[in-house]
């Protein structure tokens, strides 16, 4: 073990001391110079990485950090976990085509078995699998399309706080103003967009059991009222935990509720695991919590592990579209199914559902009760190791629910001190006010104490620098 990946077993042994100082190495500056400016990530964490490990990275000037972005929930084992190297080894020794369009193969074969054996039981008995391309927004585009092919209608409903991908379909589901506006109009039309049960920021101001009640009768009445000034649309498309939102996790009742209207009313219910998918919120899909059937369920990030993949797994009653009304050159990844595979089977053998829900439990703890000292966090939510803390000003005009105004710069603040001393999470929601966790399934207790250590030390700088 040489001295860099050494320092991973002192970084284990507890938060560090260590504050992080960065500055542009030459590899920064060509990126910052050559790149375009739509990058994102870089802008906040300004890391050029060489190495990685379990949940643990090293950047190129040899420091270590713990990874609670995991690639934006892609790396459901960590970084280079032994049984994904192992099955994208084979692949290359078998020697088998890398790139096979929508032919089969047994890789593919076993792949989607695998992915069949884990999908509940009453969802997979009529499913059918379209591949597409290799990220998450071409799932959605194919869901958008094989929905209004299947209904003979064009109309989809999306939800304030909805994220669905950046490509131009996708992007007419997005709650999210800014990335939308520059754009004027989308190419994407018949998009109507519904409140979420936010409960922190509910946007009835009522929270709790009635919003979800209000909620629910709006929907019902929407899809009921012929004055309503929306036609009877295709589908209507939800994150059973909102990430890019704000992580913001809906009821198990509102989706039990959404479920039962959408279905009397002949909607096809998308449910988007793009981001919960494989274990993150504590069961091994987000809609399981709530015991529900959806129409269609699009997976990618964790599904390739780690490696580009996206599928739309659907019921059999939409399959109407003909021979050729979808595709797409890179459906057919087969390092990426083998990776797949090695990663359902890991999650499946060694118990990750729970062994989330039990450490993102500990990890809410640990949070609450830093909460309970701490004015400036107004709200800590989201299920399993998909967590958020809202970022509030204490001092600023209280909403109708009585909570504090959302504090952006805070969360920024609190990011940059998270990576000053070896932590890297993300932040995100309405303002940048919610700072972000979103760690690999394997992280263990003992990383999850380190984590909110890091974490409580980060918020104390951040609070006292303000």
């Amino acid at each position: 073990m040489d001295a860099a990946l050494a320092q991973v077993e002192t970084l284990e042994q507890g938060p560090q001391a260590t504050l992080y100082e960065f500055h542009d190495n030459p590899i920064l500056a060509r990126q910052k110079q050559q790149e375009s400016n739509a990058r994102s990530y870089p802008r906040r964490l300004p890391l050029a990485l060489k190495r990685g490990r379990g949940i643990h990275l090293e950047d190129v000037e040899g420091r270590i950090f713990i990874d609670c972005l995991a690639g934006a929930g892609t790396l459901a084992l960590g970084h280079n976990h032994p049984v994904v190297i192992e099955a994208i080894r084979q692949v290359l020794d078998d020697e088998l085509p890398l790139h096979t369009l929508d032919l089969s193969t047994p890789v593919k074969d076993r792949f989607v078995q695998d992915l069949f054996a884990v999908l509940p039981p009453a969802f997979a008995q009529r499913a059918k699998i379209q591949f597409t391309g290799p990220t998450g927004t071409d799932a959605v585009e194919a869901a958008l399309k094989l929905v209004r092919m299947a209904t003979g209608r064009s109309t989809v409903l999306a939800f304030h706080g909805g994220y669905h991908g950046m490509s131009q379909g996708a992007l007419s589901l997005m709650g999210n103003l800014k990335a939308k506006t520059p754009l004027g109009a989308l190419l994407s039309s018949g998009v109507q967009f519904m409140p979420f049960p936010y409960d922190y920021r509910c946007p009835f101001g009522v929270g709790g059991e009635a919003a979800v009640e209000l909620n629910l009768r709006y929907l019902a009445n929407l899809l009921s009222d012929p004055e309503s000034g929306v036609q009877l649309p295709a589908a209507l498309i939800v994150e059973v935990v909102q990430g890019e939102g704000g992580v913001v996790p809906a009821a198990d009742r509102w989706l039990q509720g959404v479920r039962e209207i959408t279905a009397k009313a002949g909607v096809a219910l998308i449910i988007d695991e793009i981001q919960t998918g494989f274990g993150r919120t504590g069961k091994l899909f987000a809609f399981e919590h709530a015991g529900i059937v959806p129409d269609v369920v699009v997976l990618s990030k964790a599904i390739g592990g780690s490696l580009p993949l996206a599928v739309m797994v659907y019921q059999d009653w939409l399959d109407t579209w003909q021979p050729g009304a979808h595709a797409g050159t890179f459906r057919g990844n087969q390092m990426a199914m083998a990776a797949g595979s090695a990663v359902i089977r890991h999650i499946d053998q060694h118990n990750l559902v729970q062994h989330a829900a039990d450490v993102g439990a500990r990890l809410r703890q640990h949070l609450l009760e830093l909460q309970a000292r701490t004015p400036q966090m107004g709200d800590v939510r989201g299920r399993g190791l998909m967590l958020g803390v809202e970022m509030v000003d204490p001092h600023g005009t209280p909403d109708a629910l009585g909570h504090p105004p959302a504090n952006g710069p805070l969360a920024a603040s609190i990011q940059r001190e998270c990576l000053k001393r070896g932590l890297i999470l993300e932040v995100g929601g309405r303002h940048g006010c919610v700072v972000r966790f979103l760690p690999p399934l394997i992280i263990s207790a003992d990383q999850v104490d380190q984590v909110a250590g890091i974490f409580a030390q980060a918020v104390g700088a951040a609070v006292g620098q303000r």
